[in-house]
């Protein structure tokens, strides 16, 4: 994990849903710019959909902001534990700063409704280019599998901007998954990012609250360098 002496936002991460799909690697490395490479698990490239409800969030210097929902699509590069995001949906307008480093923040009408043991996303981008219904019902806690930390253990995230790299650094403190069903889903933001739909199930964990979750300064970087490939599921 990336220790932030200094973070520039600090917030809660609330009710969580991690929706993940494998995808064949040469698919997804045509979707990233020259200089990053798309890591694998066991062969295969992975794309995760996650909307969440920010709370308590807090830029340095700044009054905490009212809770805003979110909603990313993400894939994973090789490069010190990093993502790559081919879009953040946000309903904060303040975040569209990040644009001037290639951060592709969208703004987007996102709603999170909680209804007994039921959980419904849903977001329409203002662009109108994608939007999604996700229904889930969260179970008890499990046990990660070490897919499920591969994909949730990122500690930093790419952008790119008039050909230079911005490297963020992440942190949180340890979550707890627990398992979750989907019961409906219908969205189109993986075909606005230029992905073919999704084939299967896919891989689903739920996180009902990470209380201390940091950003990092950004920082320009070097084309990012991947590491040699590591053991286990990594490739």
């Amino acid at each position: 994990m990336v220790a932030n002496r200094v973070p520039v936002l600090r917030a809660r991460w609330l009710t969580q849903t991690f929706l993940s799909w494998p995808y064949a690697p040469a698919t997804v490395q045509a979707l990233l710019p020259e200089g990053l490479v798309v890591d694998e698990f066991e062969g295969a490239a992975w794309v995760t959909f996650t909307p969440f409800l920010m709370a308590d969030a807090r830029f340095l210097g700044m009054p905490p902001l009212r809770t805003f929902a979110e909603t990313n699509l993400r894939t994973y590069v090789r490069g010190r534990d990093a993502v790559w995001f081919f879009s953040l949906d946000v309903t904060c307008p303040l975040l569209l700063a990040g644009r001037a480093l290639g951060v592709p923040y969208q703004l987007a009408d996102l709603r999170v409704l909680v209804t007994g043991d039921t959980v419904t996303y849903t977001g329409t981008r203002r662009t109108g280019d994608a939007g999604y219904r996700l229904v889930v019902r969260p179970g008890a806690p499990v046990e990660p599998t070490e897919l499920d930390v591969w994909l949730t253990s990122r500690w930093r995230a790419y952008s790119r901007r008039l050909g230079v790299f911005w490297e963020t650094p992440v942190g949180h403190e340890p979550w707890a998954p627990a398992g979750v069903t989907v019961a409906a889903l219908e969205q189109t933001v993986t075909k606005a990012a230029g992905l073919p739909p999704p084939r299967g199930e896919p891989v689903a964990l739920f996180s009902r609250s990470v209380d201390r979750a940091w950003v990092g300064p950004t920082r320009p970087v070097r084309s990012p360098t991947p590491p040699n490939p590591r053991q286990g599921g990594r490739t």
